[in-house]
């Protein structure tokens, strides 16, 4: 049996936006759409001395729902106007009442600015939440200054569904009020099986000076 080759450069495959490209059921063809693993952009939202940001499902604005299985938040250079830890909560109401029951974990990984003694690795068991209904925190204790902020990521996943818990994972950079360098992990679930269809985000304490939060799908 020949094996047939074939020279990319003679292939003409412009996708649409965030799609995949694979051989068709039939193996003779080439279509769109395979794969998954797209990044769907969703929406923006921008800080500008905001006591919250929330993404919140609705008729007129959907951006949490049975289309992703997975959903991405990523948040830039979050400044606070006090010096608090940044932290995030879910709805199951459409964000009329942001205290779903959380179980989760944080760690965090940490050196002083000046000291390079002054470091560890360490379990934060002041910011997981067993049952709490709390808001979660992401970060250490940040500061003000005009150069300090927060940034990362975090992930959710299948908030639409009625039959499982919601677990999440958080990865954030943050300048503690030391000052020094706090790389913290936290991951957790949301212990409901009605839906999640809004999340808010906000500091313990004062308002979000600036920073942007945007919100893709996963396919």
């Amino acid at each position: 049996m020949a094996i047939s080759k074939l020279n990319f450069n003679s292939l003409n495959v412009t996708p649409s936006a965030n799609s995949a490209i694979g051989f068709d059921s039939g193996a003779d063809d080439l279509e769109t759409g395979a794969g998954g693993g797209s990044m769907a952009f969703i929406k923006k939202l921008t800080a500008s001395s905001s006591g919250t940001l929330s993404f919140v499902n609705g008729a007129s604005d959907v951006v949490l729902n049975s289309t992703y299985k997975e959903y991405v938040f990523v948040c830039n250079n979050m400044h606070p106007s006090a010096k608090a830890n940044f932290s995030f909560q879910g709805s199951s109401d459409t964000g009329s009442n942001y205290g779903v029951a959380i179980t989760s974990t944080h760690f965090q990984a940490k050196i002083d600015e000046t000291d390079a003694t002054s470091q560890g690795f360490q379990y934060e068991s002041g910011r997981d939440l067993a049952q709490g209904t709390g808001f979660q925190f992401l970060t250490e204790t940040q500061n003000t200054a005009n150069d300090e902020h927060c940034s990362g990521i975090i992930h959710l996943f299948n908030p639409a569904s009625t039959t499982f818990v919601k677990h999440f994972i958080t990865t954030f950079q943050s300048i503690s009020d030391n000052p020094s360098s706090s790389n913290n992990y936290c991951a957790g679930y949301f212990n409901t099986t009605s839906v999640i269809d809004a999340i808010q985000f906000k500091f313990a304490s004062g308002n979000i000076d600036s920073g942007t939060i945007t919100l893709y799908g996963i396919s």
